[in-house]
């Protein structure tokens, strides 16, 4: 078994983790290690280097992904055999280091460290399944499919999704309402493009999504505050708002505090659009998932008057790469969202709205989200089984009800901020609550994303996470 020699600067900026990461991939690169070559177990690096094994874990993750390493079942992890000869030559490993680029640790990994929030769990995706959807329709690519596509989508996929969304979220549409886009926020840009003027009031949850209030702002939208209580957003501070043309809100399973729009106040916030001839910008992520109680329906679904603009992808359920995402408008809105959406890119990318569609019509997506609920379910208990062991003193959980993220509260005068830095020197990733508010008044907290790690991982970051908890005091 080959020994790797990693000296670490424990006093420096850069995560372990990246460090551990950049020197075996300089070792590789620089001819060190051979293409075969089997390297120390991360239990076995991560004794040598005197470090927990989580910043090993990610390290070999990223190499495994980038395919400078391999692994084999029940054998060990090796030196892919796989590398370009090109690559192979050898160079000063302080030469490699320094061509190497620099990206900010929340971004080290793709994202992958323990406590990613919105990261499905990816090693779980079928993935056979879906290679051989996308080669077979790769090969068999109409001519027609390789030129200028409908700006709103493949007419087959848009079918799909209707069908799933009537059945699964009680949406009331029809595929003509359907246009099919590549994430929340660009079915935001393009909701904004056909219903605001420069300078119209959208209320955005406070706290809320920072990606939506930036893809509304970017539409030249004038974005108002307005808090949310454990019933949903407060109507009747929306109500005292002015010049409202629209309110973005995530009833099923408010981002980023977790709780869920109570009856009542769905109608509520439906009479009031209805009153003020605005608009609901309903943003239905993490919707599938609840531990609690069955899956909520739509608000969409209980809407009589045409108010609700609804949104949606296939990130959290699929993988965030897919981008393919859903708007759902009125009747009288399709011929208006489809102008906006020849303004921004035409149409979207055919391929992978073909496979998708197969995808859906062979029962793919209805197993993997059956299979699904049970991985996250386990992987919940054990974040939270972790943090009371771990944290318990230190934090409160807020609300774990539904989604892929636990919400939990830090006590008073605790910069969560800064606690998220201290975490991404010690391999793990998270969002502080804080970033999440645009007024001055704030709650520190921080958002565990569980979806990406298996339980093992997720104890290993809540003992790390407590770890960092107790330094901080």
């Amino acid at each position: 078994m080959t020994t790797l020699h990693l000296p670490l600067d424990r006093s420096g900026g850069l995560p372990l983790h990246r460090q551990i990461y950049d020197g075996i991939r300089a070792a590789i690169l620089a001819g060190a290690l051979r293409p075969g070559q089997r390297i120390p177990s991360t239990r076995g690096l991560a004794a040598e280097l005197g470090v927990s094994r989580l910043p090993v874990l990610a390290a070999y993750e990223q190499l495994l992904h980038e395919c400078y390493l391999e692994g084999r079942t029940g054998s060990g992890t090796y030196v892919s055999q796989a590398l370009p000869d090109e690559l192979l030559e050898s160079q000063p490993a302080s030469d490699v280091a320094r061509s190497a680029p620099r990206v900010p640790p929340e971004r080290d990994y793709g994202g992958l460290a323990p406590f990613r929030t919105s990261l499905p769990a990816l090693d779980r995706f079928p993935h056979a399944a879906w290679a051989r959807l996308v080669a077979r329709h790769a090969q068999r690519l109409p001519l027609a499919h390789m030129a200028y596509g409908d700006p709103a989508g493949l007419p087959v996929l848009r079918a799909a999704i209707a069908d799933h969304l009537r059945a699964a979220r009680g949406v009331g549409c029809s595929a003509g309402q359907v246009l099919v886009v590549s994430g929340s926020q660009a079915a935001l840009r393009i909701a904004a493009a056909m219903l605001l003027a420069p300078g119209d009031g959208v209320a955005m949850e406070e706290p809320g999504y920072s990606g939506a209030r930036a893809a509304l702002a970017a539409g030249g939208a004038l974005l108002l505050p307005v808090p949310v209580d454990e019933a949903g957003i407060d109507i009747d501070a929306l109500r005292r708002a002015d010049r409202v043309r629209a309110a973005y809100v995530t009833p099923s399973h408010q981002y980023p505090l977790g709780m869920s729009m109570t009856a009542a106040r769905r109608l509520a916030l439906l009479d009031w659009a209805r009153r003020e001839d605005a608009w609901v910008l309903e943003d239905d992520y993490d919707s599938e998932y609840r531990y609690v109680s069955r899956p909520l329906g739509a608000l969409q679904g209980m809407d009589a008057h045409g108010r609700v603009i609804y949104i949606g992808t296939f990130s959290k359920v699929l993988f965030p790469a897919l981008r393919i995402g859903y708007l759902v408008v009125p009747p009288s809105l399709v011929q208006d969202a489809v102008r906006a959406r020849l303004a921004f890119d035409l149409f979207p990318p055919t391929l992978y709205q073909s496979a998708l569609a197969e995808f859906l019509a062979e029962g793919h997506f209805a197993r993997h989200l059956r299979r699904m609920r049970g991985v996250y379910q386990a992987r919940r208990a054990a974040l939270l089984d972790g943090l009371v062991r771990y944290c318990g003193d230190r934090l409160v959980v807020h609300n774990a009800d539904a989604g892929l993220h636990v919400a939990v509260l830090l006590p008073d005068g605790l910069d969560d901020t800064d606690l998220v830095q201290r975490m991404g020197e010690r391999g793990l990733t998270a969002t502080a609550l804080s970033t999440c508010y645009a007024g001055a008044v704030r709650r520190s907290g921080l958002l565990l994303g569980f979806g990406g790690s298996d339980e093992r991982r997720l104890l290993e970051a809540t003992r790390v996470l407590g770890e960092v908890l107790r330094a901080a005091d």
